[in-house]
């Protein structure tokens, strides 16, 4: 193998290398400090390990299997709990607010849910208003901040959010218009439509995960005989 060639081969696993400690590290800092962004987490994982070359620097995607495998490792026992909570919590609030036809979006839909990891829904309504009025209406208190959401490649726009908490768990509403029903707002992991889940697709879920749960406990005591 020439020269050349060799130092090629090793550069570019020393670059494969450092994005999977980037990653690594980004996902413990999401896991353990409660990061939510992934730019964020990556490049501050980086300065921690003096890593400064951008070709290095993981895509959103790669963290986000380095925090599934954080959990599978070290939260095998909280974090099934944690996310099964916060699941039971969302079908409690899509119900809440079914006629803004909610969707279920973020960690909790994922799987990758924590301690440090809100409720995420989508609502939508022409009348951005109407939810903050629907949530006083019923007493519930709230903050409102603003975020932005690219709905295509060349198209972005800011949208309300109102932030609660109910039963100690936090609560992240957007508030999107109608005809975003149609079309998700782009994923900030792949730059894909993100994915939703409707009340109904909530529920079944929580249900197959009940008929998992029996099924192992069945073959446990068949084992155990």
């Amino acid at each position: 193998m020439a020269r050349g060639e060799h130092h090629r081969i090793h550069a570019q696993d020393r670059v494969q290398r450092n994005r999977l400690r980037v990653a690594q590290e980004a996902a413990r800092l999401m896991s353990e400090h409660g990061i939510r962004d992934f730019h964020r987490a990556k490049r501050k994982a980086a300065e921690r390990l003096g890593v400064l070359d951008e070709q290095a620097l993981p895509r959103n995607h790669e963290i986000e299997e380095a925090l599934r495998e954080h959990q599978r490792l070290f939260q095998s026992d909280s974090q099934p709990r944690l996310l099964r909570e916060r699941r039971e919590a969302a079908v409690e609030a899509m119900r809440f607010l079914a006629r803004f036809e909610p969707r279920l979006v973020g960690a909790v839909l994922e799987g990758i849910a924590d301690a440090h990891s809100a409720v995420c829904l989508h609502v939508f309504s022409d009348d951005p208003e109407a939810v903050g009025i629907y949530l006083r209406e019923h007493g519930v208190p709230f903050e409102t901040q603003t975020r932005r959401l690219r709905l295509n490649r060349d198209e972005q726009a800011e949208y309300p959010v109102m932030l609660f908490a109910a039963d100690n768990l936090p609560f992240d509403i957007t508030v999107l218009p109608l005809n975003v029903l149609r079309q998700a707002p782009l994923d900030r992991v792949d730059e894909k439509p993100m994915r939703r889940a409707s009340l109904a697709s909530v529920e079944i879920m929580l249900a197959e995960e009940d008929d998992e749960q029996e099924d192992f406990e069945r073959k446990l005591a068949a084992a155990l005989k």
